[in-house]
């Protein structure tokens, strides 16, 4: 089991999760954050940390589109392993639904 980022996290990119993680496994875009599937461990403290709750474990069902998107764009992007402050706007696009289709970006974020 690992942990996925899902479609809550875009635009709102809240960075907790970065700052628990022990091993560093998480890849930013430019707006919303991966876990390597890979280089996750499982230890699930990152979860909890997401105001967001854009955090899954990937035993949770339908979870395929966003694990394969997961794993596409942690080999993309660059590490972060530093929080930083979320977008301006992030609190109006939490909870928004189905933000994939409408706002997600495949470009890279800035990363450390």
């Amino acid at each position: 089991m690992t942990y996925v980022v899902t479609d809550n996290c875009i635009k709102c990119k809240y960075m907790d999760c970065v700052e628990v993680c022990p091993v560093d496994c998480f890849y930013e875009g430019e707006n919303m954050l991966v876990i390597h599937p890979d280089e996750c461990i499982d230890c699930g403290v990152c979860e909890p940390e997401c105001p967001a709750e854009a955090i899954v474990p990937d035993t949770q069902r339908d979870l395929e589109k966003w694990q394969k998107l997961n794993a596409e764009y942690a080999a993309r992007w660059p590490n972060i392993t530093v929080k930083r402050d979320p977008p301006p706007d992030a609190k109006e696009f939490d909870g928004v639904p189905d933000k994939y289709a409408q706002f997600f970006s495949p470009k890279p974020g800035q990363g450390d």
